[in-house]
């Protein structure tokens, strides 16, 4: 029995007076900063949109003229939001997300092969809430917490359970960033479940072209292209290898610095999630590898970093456990200059500072490889000298 069991068998209400201490204290910092939430606001009119069969793609909402940019059949989820006031939709995305960060917390202690009961997942949860990008997921209002859990409740089901890779496939339909899992699911050998997750992100596609025709045909043939669209890729918000070789080469359009490195750093981590001898490091590299290679990767789509902390401490990784809590909940890209465009001219002393998630992400996947390059060493066949043949008389 392990001391934190012991602490939370004999203060049987620590968990839960925690847990509601954290969202107290989340309730009033946003209060009193009058947090906006601004892709709540802007998931709210996407769907109107369609409720009211305005132009999806047509309009600008909130102080920075935030435009929709997932696809089509994003926003016919986001239409239960449509007839809520905003101070209601900001305050059921709120809730929406703390059920989902409690569930990821539960399936993270399950990709890491262990159990979790209330207690733990109360007090995982408090603490969670912390971690940077999972604070801006609720300061944002944002889904990436949803689409986490789809994914990774997908590929945590037991093998051969009906529909696997249905959810991979849908959360690739309303985010195209978790599409990387269906070449993970290839890589693997699970070709059914493939499959299943490339069946279902088409069939959200043909849904959202038979509701949405005229958005549908835009998005695809148009928007799908234009990632300007989203925001500036060069910002410290930005947290994609993309980002990181902007701000380092001072250059808001890093070109082939990018382009080149990109595909590499794709495939060196498919490979090793492919070659990854459990399934949960496998699922957590290609997390990173996906994250790295988009070419936007906002501070608040890293929330893997809780199944990652989760699966570092469960396997006694101490080391890297600590670097990960420090990395993603430091806030150091925060702390560097970034009004107007100083984002581009930061020291060199500044930029570790000012891409700490992808630094991290490299420094993962340069682990694994030699975690792998140790292995093969000792399953290397040991070849014994053999004694010379003297020719016979």
């Amino acid at each position: 029995m392990t001391k934190r069991t012991v602490a939370l068998r004999s203060h049987p209400a620590t968990p839960y007076v925690l847990l509601a201490v954290s969202f107290l204290a989340l309730g009033t910092l946003f209060a009193v900063l009058r947090v906006p939430m601004p892709d709540a606001v802007v998931y709210r009119a996407e769907g109107a949109s369609v409720l009211h069969g305005r132009d999806l793609y047509g309009f600008t909402i909130t102080e920075g003229r935030l435009p929709a940019t997932y696809p089509p059949f994003a926003a016919l989820l986001f239409v239960p939001a449509a007839p809520l006031p905003v101070p209601a939709a900001k305050l059921a995305f709120c809730a929406v997300n703390a059920l989902l960060l409690a569930w990821l917390v539960r399936l993270s202690f399950r990709l890491a092969g262990r159990t979790a009961d209330l207690p733990l997942v109360c007090a995982g949860t408090a603490l969670a809430l912390w971690l940077e990008p999972v604070f801006q997921t609720f300061g944002y209002g944002q889904i990436n917490l949803a689409l986490a859990c789809l994914v990774l409740w997908d590929l945590t089901r037991p093998p051969g359970a009906r529909g696997r890779g249905t959810a991979v496939g849908i959360a690739t339909g309303v985010k195209l960033t978790p599409g990387l899992f269906l070449i993970y699911l290839l890589l693997r050998g699970r070709g059914r479940e493939a499959a299943t997750a490339t069946a279902a992100f088409a069939g959200t596609v043909a849904l959202g072209a038979l509701v949405l025709p005229a958005a549908s045909a835009e998005y695809w043939a148009r928007l799908f292209f234009r990632t300007d669209r989203v925001g500036k890729t060069w910002i410290i918000d930005d947290q994609s290898l993309q980002g990181l070789v902007a701000r380092v080469l001072h250059d808001p359009s890093p070109g082939l610095a990018w382009l080149l490195p990109a595909p590499a750093v794709a495939v060196t981590g498919l490979w090793l999630a492919r070659r990854a001898p459990l399934d949960r490091w496998g699922v957590l590299l290609t997390a990173l590898t996906a994250l790295l290679v988009s070419p936007i990767s906002w501070s608040h789509h890293w929330v893997w970093c809780v199944p990652l902390i989760v699966v570092l401490l469960a396997e006694g990784r101490r080391a890297w456990a600590a670097a990960a809590l420090v990395c993603f909940a430091a806030r150091t890209m925060w702390l560097v200059p970034r009004a107007g465009d100083r984002d581009l001219h930061l020291a060199w002393w500044q930029q570790p500072l000012a891409s700490p998630y992808p630094l991290f992400a490299l420094a993962m996947l340069a682990g694994a490889a030699w975690e792998r390059r140790g292995r093969r060493a000792e399953q290397a066949p040991v070849r014994l000298p053999l004694p010379a043949t003297r020719p016979r008389p």
